[in-house]
């Protein structure tokens, strides 16, 4: 009886030392989110002096930072949230739409030359960014895709990795019968895949989507290298280029819209978050 005491003792303190460092560990992770809320509400002198002080009323800047980041420049932060939206949607619908196509394909198929897309698919996942932006963004300027209507088709080539890796785990899962059952019922491969197949994809598909929305959404290398940054900016450009005359910064209007920046994608990951174990557990099963 002894021995057991002690056994739920030893479990109850292990579990309290846990949750105290994962609660240390998560307050790190968050404070400099806090810091940029803090900080969109001061005036500018102040977050470079008091910089984790909360606003007060001689340091508060109010929501005057939020409309001078919104208004501030030549380039029009609304044209920036458009181009942000139109390439993150596009992008993610194409890279869902393609790659749980051919990751089917490459999981039913399971041929030599299917398992040699599915390795290079694995491969780009492990290939930086730096290797091939300047080539990249050479190629995208001459075939025209510096547009944000162009440009998800490179998002599409650099999300392929891991999408794909995550279908084809998941389509494995699918036991086969469901699908020889739709033949013998009429349907052929096309009508299979999005009658039968498409829609038990649905917790990969909102996993990956999320990923993709964030990943894109918060991207600002590639667009900066390909994009016509006179014409074309994303959320992160404008945000790079709010300056003042002689390249002074407004950094109380900076973390304000940065604040805006991140606020999306937050309340869209929370609302689906759970959906993100779920879909990496049973794409990385049999993957």
């Amino acid at each position: 009886m002894a021995s057991k005491q002690e056994t739920l003792t030893s479990e109850r303190r292990h579990k309290t030392i846990a949750s105290v460092v994962l609660s240390i560990i998560c307050v790190i992770y968050v404070m400099p989110i806090v810091t940029v809320v803090i900080n969109s509400f001061k005036k500018n002198t102040f977050v470079k002096t008091d910089t984790f002080a909360l606003p007060n009323a001689e340091t508060g800047a109010g929501w005057a930072n939020f409309i001078k980041g919104m208004t501030f420049g030549n380039y029009p932060f609304m044209a920036s949230v458009a181009n942000s939206v139109i390439i993150t949607v596009l992008s993610t619908f194409l890279i869902l739409f393609f790659c749980s196509m051919a990751a089917w394909y490459i999981a039913r198929v399971n041929s030599k030359f299917c398992k040699v897309i599915y390795y290079l698919c694995i491969f780009s996942m492990v290939v930086p960014f730096q290797m091939v932006m300047f080539t990249l963004s050479k190629t995208a300027d001459v075939l025209k895709l510096n547009t944000p209507f162009t440009i998800p088709i490179v998002y599409l080539g650099f999300g392929a990795g891991l999408a794909i890796f995550m279908f084809v785990g998941f389509v494995k899962s699918i036991p086969i019968e469901i699908e020889e059952a739709a033949s013998i019922d009429g349907c052929g491969p096309v009508r299979t895949f999005f009658r039968v197949v498409l829609p038990m994809l649905k917790p990969t598909l909102i996993s990956v989507g999320i990923l993709e929305v964030m990943w894109v959404w918060n991207d600002y290398l590639l667009p900066y290298l390909v994009l016509d940054i006179n014409k074309y900016r994303t959320i992160p450009i404008h945000i790079q280029y709010l300056k003042g005359s002689y390249g002074t910064v407004d950094l109380g209007a900076t973390m304000a819209l940065i604040l805006l920046s991140i606020i999306p994608v937050i309340v869209f990951y929370l609302a689906l978050q759970k959906y993100i174990i779920k879909g990496v557990a049973a794409g990385a099963v049999k993957g």
